[in-house]
C-alpha cells in the first residue's frame, strides 16, 4: 500500500480517494493522474458508492499540485503536436484530467483541503461538490507564477464560487489564502480544526446518505445544468427530473417509512 500514489477504498458506502505521496508533498505526477481518473471512473460505476471523499496523506498538504518535475522533463506534454493540435487534443470529448474526472461523478464529492492545497490540489476541490477545510490550510492557484494559468476548469468554477473580482484576484496573483478567508469568500463550505477534518467528511457523507441516492443525483444534476440555463429552462429541467424522481422504488419508500415510523431502506432505483 505505500507504493501506491493513489489509495482506494470503500467503507459504508463511502469511496475514499487518498493522495499517498506524502514525501513529495502529494505532489501529482502523470501516474496519479491516471489513478485519480480510474479510481473516479471506478467509485462513479459502482452501484454500493453513494458519497466519494478525497484527501491527502501527511499532515502538511493535501496537494502542492502538478509535479513540475514532470513538467520540466515535458512528461505532460501531448508529445509531437503543434500548439494548435495540442489545443484540439485536450478539448477533445473524454476525460484527460482529474478535474474533469470528479466533476463527472453523478454522487456527492467532498474534499478533505488540509495545509497546502494549491493548483492541482484545489483545481480537484473546485470540481467537488463540497469542500471542508482544515484550519491549517492554505489554498491557491499558483500556475501563473510558473508561466501556466489554472485550467482543467480552474477559473471557471472559480469565479462561479467566488466572483469574478476575487477569482481575477487570486488566479492572477498566484496568492494562497488562508482557511478563515477561504471560508469568508465561500471557496469552502466548513472550517473545522485539523485533527476533526475526517470526522467532519464521514458527518457530511452520512448527512447525504439518509437521503435517497437517485434524489440527491438528480438534485445535483438540476443544481448543475440548470444553473447554466435561464429560469424557465431550468424549471422545466427541475420539473423533469423531479417526475423522473416520483417513478422511482425510493419515492414510495419515503413515505411508506414516515408512517411506518422507522428508518427508509434505500434501494437506489
Amino acid at each position: 500500500m505505500e507504493d501506491q500514489k493513489v489509495l482506494y477504498e470503500v467503507k459504508d458506502k463511502i469511496a475514499w480517494i487518498t493522495l499517498n505521496r506524502p514525501e513529495s508533498l502529494n505532489a501529482v505526477n502523470r501516474e496519479m493522474q491516471q489513478d485519480l481518473i480510474r479510481f473516479c471512473q471506478k467509485a462513479n460505476e459502482d452501484r454500493e458508492v453513494q458519497v466519494v471523499i478525497f484527501r491527502g496523506n501527511g499532515e502538511k498538504a493535501f496537494s502542492v499540485g502538478g509535479d513540475l518535475k514532470d513538467r520540466a522533463r515535458g512528461a505532460l506534454d501531448v508529445v509531437g503536436l503543434s500548439p494548435l493540435e495540442a489545443r484540439q487534443a485536450r478539448q477533445a470529448p473524454g476525460i484527460h484530467t482529474p478535474p474533469q474526472a470528479i466533476a463527472a461523478i453523478r454522487k456527492p464529492t467532498i474534499q478533505l483541503a488540509h495545509g497546502y492545497t494549491v493548483g492541482t490540489g484545489l483545481l480537484m476541490g473546485l470540481a467537488c461538490d463540497i469542500r471542508i477545510a482544515a484550519d491549517n490550510a492554505k489554498l491557491g492557484v499558483s500556475e501563473a507564477r510558473v508561466g501556466f494559468m489554472p485550467a482543467s476548469g480552474g477559473t471557471q468554477r472559480m469565479v462561479r464560487l467566488v466572483g469574478i473580482t476575487k477569482a481575477l484576484e487570486i488566479c492572477m496573483s498566484g496568492e494562497l489564502v488562508d482557511a478563515q478567508e477561504a471560508y469568508r469568500i465561500g471557496l469552502v463550505n466548513r472550517l473545522v480544526p485539523y485533527d476533526q477534518l475526517i470526522q467532519a467528511g464521514e458527518q457530511m457523507a452520512q448527512s447525504f446518505m439518509k437521503s435517497a441516492p437517485l434524489a440527491v443525483r438528480y438534485i445535483k444534476e438540476a443544481i448543475y445544468n440548470g444553473s447554466e440555463l435561464s429560469l424557465e429552462q431550468a424549471l422545466r429541467l427541475e420539473s423533469d427530473l423531479a417526475g423522473m424522481v416520483l417513478q422511482t422504488e425510493d419515492a414510495k419508500e419515503g413515505p411508506r417509512a414516515f408512517v411506518e415510523k422507522r428508518p427508509p431502506q434505500w434501494k437506489g432505483r
